[in-house]
């Protein structure tokens, strides 16, 4: 006997930002919340641009025309896979400090 596993797709529903939120409604029921920070373009939108919003695709995404900006159901989900997200670790590693070579050019060998 065959079991056939149907794939659904998560779809966009409806989208809301505040000044430092993009909060997604997926057909699910879950919502999607993530900073405006990860979108330059909305962060530095007007209120009245962050809310001229349209579904493409049917749901896989949102588009603001006035501002160019698309972004996917799938990117918010799983944002790793498709943007680069601020590293906190980033800055934090120090590098060695050089060694010096001798006089003559070469190093000495520790041992």
């Amino acid at each position: 006997m065959r079991i056939l596993a149907e794939k659904t797709e998560v779809l966009a529903v409806d989208v809301s930002c505040t000044k430092d939120e993009l909060t997604v409604v997926l057909s699910d029921g879950r919502a999607v919340t993530v900073p405006l920070a990860w979108f330059p373009r909305l962060l530095g939108a007007s209120p009245r641009q962050r809310g001229k919003w349209e579904l493409i695709g049917g749901g896989i995404g949102i588009h603001w025309e006035s501002i160019d900006e698309d972004i996917s159901v799938a990117s918010l989900l799983q944002p790793e896979n498709f943007m680069r997200l601020p590293d906190k670790t980033q800055g934090t590693t120090r590098r060695a400090p050089r060694r010096r070579s001798s006089p003559t050019g070469f190093r000495a060998a520790r041992g």
